[in-house]
């Protein structure tokens, strides 16, 4: 696995062996932040499910001015520290991680975001409960955007957001969405 773009670019990560963690694809990864790329730069992110950390290390890669790195699997966030030193990325203000279960991360984090990545193991529904809470919270700027990554088309609605682009790349199906707009 390797950093697509910006600063970073084309240095290697370190991933999970076998199949129980499922990284985004380069290809998807690409794609995702080839649609985000006007979002990133000065922006404050959340990597809900964090994993090996990439989607947040290409953020920053991109110009991110803070990623909040999350998961709840004590071997996930040694892998994004060892990832972030690798980088020589401090554990800063510009880079935080922490261990919780996504939905005590989500009632801790204070302040909004401008970008929340969900992509939580797809055989769990963690990702409409992350999505009701962080509009519950409020945690989404006004022209935020909440991606959540899962292996099937989103269907149905979430109070508070709207949904408004949907795209697939091998078995990744990025949803998008954003602060639900006032009529």
């Amino acid at each position: 696995m390797r950093i697509i773009g910006g600063k970073y670019r084309s240095r290697l990560l370190k991933e999970f062996a076998g199949e129980d963690v499922r990284p985004t694809s380069d290809r998807a990864r690409e794609a995702l932040f080839n649609i985000l790329a006007l979002k990133i730069n000065g922006a404050r992110v959340l990597d809900l499910f964090s994993g090996s950390g990439a989607l947040g290390i290409e953020s920053l890669s991109r110009g991110a001015k803070e990623v909040v790195f999350n998961d709840y699997s004590k071997d996930s966030v040694a892998l994004i520290k060892s990832n972030l030193a690798t980088l020589k990325i401090p554990l800063s203000n510009e880079a935080r991680v922490s261990n919780y279960d996504f939905s005590i991360c989500l009632d801790r984090e204070q302040g909004q975001f401008d970008l929340i990545f969900i992509d939580p193991p797809y055989k769990f529904d963690y990702g409409v409960t992350a999505l009701e809470k962080i509009a519950k919270n409020d945690l989404l700027s006004d022209k935020g955007v909440a991606v959540y990554e899962r292996d099937r088309a989103f269907e149905g609605e979430i109070v508070g957001l709207e949904k408004y682009d949907e795209r697939r790349y091998g078995k990744a199906v990025f949803t998008f969405f954003r602060k639900q707009r006032k009529e």
